[in-house]
Parts: C-alpha cells; structure tokens; sequence
C-alpha cells in the first residue's frame, strides 16, 4: 500500500464528508439520548464503508471503459458544475 496515495484519498475524503447531510444525520441521531452513541457510530461507520465500497467497485467498471485521465476530467467537470450551480443556488 502506498502510504502518500492512502494520505491523499483520506484527506479527500474527510473533507468532503465534513459538514455534509451524512455527518449532519449522524449529529442528529447521536443527539437522542435514547439510542446508543455506539450504535449510531456502528450504523454511521458502516454505511460509509458500504458507499465507499460501491464507489470503488463502479470506478473499477467505468475505469475499463473510459481512460482514467478522461475519466479524471469529467469528474473534475462535474464538481465545478456543482459548485457552481450551488453557489447560484445560494
């Protein structure tokens, strides 16, 4: 395992969930002293893992049919779009 590749889709990660409706859903939840902080983190934990898990699975179909560096610029495309359309929604 390449440990600067691990750093960088950490990091990429952690900061796109930050703040996002998962993490505020989790937030929510671990709020209601009626249920266990331990399972929201299990319930939370695992869903994530499963997502990842999908998103790593369907990358490895797409990467078959499309060139990683189209691939890398049609993502790169889509997140500008949508930080666009999220700045002219604001």
């Amino acid at each position: 395992m390449d440990p600067r590749f691990f750093l960088t889709v950490f990091t990429t990660v952690f900061l796109a969930e930050l703040g996002d409706k998962t993490q505020l859903a989790t937030f929510l939840y671990a709020s209601d002293a009626a249920h266990s902080k331990r399972t929201v983190f299990l319930a939370a934990a695992s869903a994530l893992v499963l997502t990842s898990a999908i998103g790593v699975a369907l990358g490895g179909v797409v990467a078959q049919y499309v060139s990683p560096r189209l691939f890398s610029r049609l993502a790169g495309a889509g997140f500008v779009v949508l930080g666009v359309w999220t700045i002219l929604r604001a």
